[in-house]
């Protein structure tokens, strides 16, 4: 029931701009979405399996979006700019995205525990949410070897790899920062290359 699903993801995430997580019920999400509270049970099992789900989407989504901006240009230093740009609009646009890149969970975000919890679900997509969820360090890593993979080229020796990966993280971590303390004059982009200019200097 992929459909319902994603219905209900989308009112719980539009119930959290509203209220509180503690606040948000069940029945209202299940009837924003126009499905019964039945339905939303066997989907996701529990609030918690909800929360867990609605992480796991917006981490999904997250993750689309670096790989939209790692193929999104020619140049290496613009691809990594890119992503560092979309790493500080996500989070600054989707709580629950800052809150798993930087590991603040406010009371008002659902705060499921990053590692897997017995699943026992028929659904196949909970299973997956009921599975470990990435932390703030492997955020920064699953970032850093899409990059890899993406930028290196075929043959590429491995000193050459393990430069790239440096350079990779370095803009990933120098965006996570801009997510803490906003930049100011030049934004992340003039940063991002200005670090990338020395390094291959």
């Amino acid at each position: 029931m992929p459909a319902a699903r994603e219905s209900l993801l989308d009112a719980a995430y539009a119930a959290l701009a509203r209220r509180p997580w503690s606040a948000v019920r069940m029945v209202d999400v299940a009837a924003a979405a126009g499905v019964s509270r039945q339905t939303l049970y066997n989907e996701f099992g529990s609030k918690d399996g909800l929360a867990r789900a609605l992480v796991r989407r917006e981490a999904d989504g997250y993750l689309a979006g670096v790989d939209r901006a790692l193929t999104g240009h020619s140049d290496l230093r613009d691809r990594l700019t890119a992503t560092a740009e979309w790493i500080t609009s996500a989070a600054r646009e989707n709580t629950l995205v800052r809150a798993m890149l930087t590991g603040c969970w406010s009371e008002r975000l659902p705060s499921p525990a990053l590692s897997a919890v017995p699943s026992a679900s028929a659904v196949p997509a909970q299973r997956r949410a009921d599975g470990p969820l990435p932390s703030p360090g492997d955020f920064v890593a699953l970032v850093r070897d899409r990059a890899v993979t993406v930028l290196a080229g075929p043959g590429i020796p491995k000193s050459d790899t393990a430069d790239l990966a440096r350079s990779c993280e370095l803009a990933v971590r120098l965006a996570l920062s801009c997510v803490a303390a906003p930049p100011g004059e030049g934004g992340v982009a003039g940063l991002v290359h200005s670090v990338l200019q020395g390094e291959a200097g």
